[in-house]
C-alpha cells in the first residue's frame, strides 16, 4: 500500500458534466444542462491535488463543451506541475477541431481518447476516420488503439498518442454502474456477479500495493475511490488536501477491502458477512448497488464510524 499519498500514479477527474450529448446510457448524467463547479472551484481542487502525479485524466460530460474552463485547468496543471505529469483528454471527439487540437498539444496533453465509438452517442463513431486524419496530420500516433490501462505501458512515453472505445453490453455499461441515466432509464445491465471494484477505475489499487496502477476519481469535487463514486464522498477536493482524505481511509478496514478489490468483505470489520453482501448484490441485482446500501445504512464517510 502507498506510504505517501503525495505521490498519486494515475487520477481521474470529470471537472464537467456539461456535455453536447445526452446519452441514454450516461452513468453522471452529463448533458446540455449537466452540473458545473465554477472556475474558482477547479483552481482550488488542482492546489489540492497531490503534489506528484504521474498521469492526469480529463473528462466529462464533455470537456470541450466546457472550453474555457479546459484552458483554463490545462494552463494552471502545466504551471503546477511542469510538464512532468502526464494529461490525458476524454472526449467524444464532436467538437475537436484543428484549431482545438493544436490548442491542447500546446497546452500540454499528450494522450485523445475518443470515448464515443459506440451506439449510444449521437455519432455512434461515424466520425473516427475523420478524427484518425486530423490526428495524423498533427503526428499523433494511433498504433494503441485501446486504452492505456496495462501498469506496464499506462504511461507510455510517447510524445503524442490517442487511441478510441466506446460502451458495450459487457463493458462500461454491462454490469458495472448502476448509475445516473442508465439507471434512470432501466438500460443498466443486471449482472450481480460483475465485480466492476476489481478492475481498473474500480476501487482495487486505490490505496495501491496491487498490480494495478494506483488511480482515485475526482467527480467535479466528490473523491471517490473509483470511477463510478461511491454513495457519498470520501473528501471534498475543494476544501480538503487529497493526500489528507487518502490518509484518513486509508487507516479504515472497509476501504482496505475496496483497495483489495472486494467490497463483498467490507463490511466484516463491523459484522456484516461477505455472505450477507452476497445475497443483498444478488437481490440488487448489482454490486454497485450493494455498495451504495452499504454506506447509506451501515457506514458513515463522515465520521468513518459504523451506523
Amino acid at each position: 500500500m502507498f506510504k505517501d499519498f503525495n505521490h498519486c500514479e494515475s487520477l481521474y477527474w470529470v471537472f464537467t458534466q456539461l456535455c453536447n450529448d445526452q446519452c441514454d446510457h450516461c452513468y453522471n448524467l452529463s448533458g446540455p444542462q449537466g452540473e458545473r463547479i465554477s472556475e474558482e472551484e477547479c483552481l482550488a481542487i488542482i492546489d489540492n491535488l497531490p503534489n506528484e502525479i504521474d498521469r492526469l485524466i480529463l473528462s466529462g460530460g464533455e470537456p470541450l463543451a466546457d472550453k474555457k474552463k479546459l484552458y483554463l485547468i490545462l494552463d494552471r496543471l502545466q504551471e503546477r506541475y511542469r510538464g512532468k505529469t502526464q494529461i490525458m483528454l476524454q472526449t467524444n471527439g464532436d467538437l475537436l477541431t484543428e484549431e482545438i487540437l493544436d490548442i491542447l498539444i500546446e497546452k500540454g496533453v499528450t494522450r485523445f481518447d475518443i470515448a464515443s465509438i459506440d451506439r449510444y452517442h449521437k455519432n455512434a463513431g461515424s466520425r473516427l476516420i475523420l478524427l484518425a486524419e486530423l490526428f495524423e496530420s498533427r503526428g499523433v500516433n494511433g498504433d494503441d488503439k485501446d486504452p492505456l490501462i496495462d501498469k506496464e505501458n499506462y504511461l507510455a512515453k510517447n510524445k503524442l498518442s490517442w487511441g478510441y472505445w466506446g460502451s458495450t453490453d459487457d463493458m462500461w455499461l454491462g454490469g458495472n454502474w448502476a448509475r445516473g441515466r442508465a439507471l434512470q432509464k432501466n438500460i443498466w445491465k443486471e449482472d450481480p456477479n460483475h465485480n466492476f471494484c476489481s478492475i481498473l477505475s474500480g476501487g482495487k489499487g486505490f490505496l495501491g500495493g496491487t498490480e494495478l496502477p494506483q488511480e482515485i476519481s475526482i467527480q467535479l469535487w466528490r473523491i471517490n475511490p473509483c470511477c463510478p463514486g461511491t454513495k457519498f464522498p470520501m473528501g471534498d477536493a475543494r476544501k480538503e488536501k487529497v493526500v489528507e482524505v487518502m490518509n484518513r481511509v486509508s487507516k479504515s478496514k472497509i476501504f482496505q477491502k475496496i483497495n483489495e478489490g472486494d467490497p463483498l468483505s467490507m463490511g466484516e470489520s463491523i459484522g456484516i458477512t461477505a455472505a450477507q453482501a452476497k445475497t443483498r448484490t444478488n437481490e440488487l441485482q448489482n454490486i454497485c448497488l450493494w455498495c451504495d446500501e452499504f454506506f447509506e445504512k451501515h457506514y458513515n464517510m463522515e465520521t468513518l464510524q459504523t451506523k
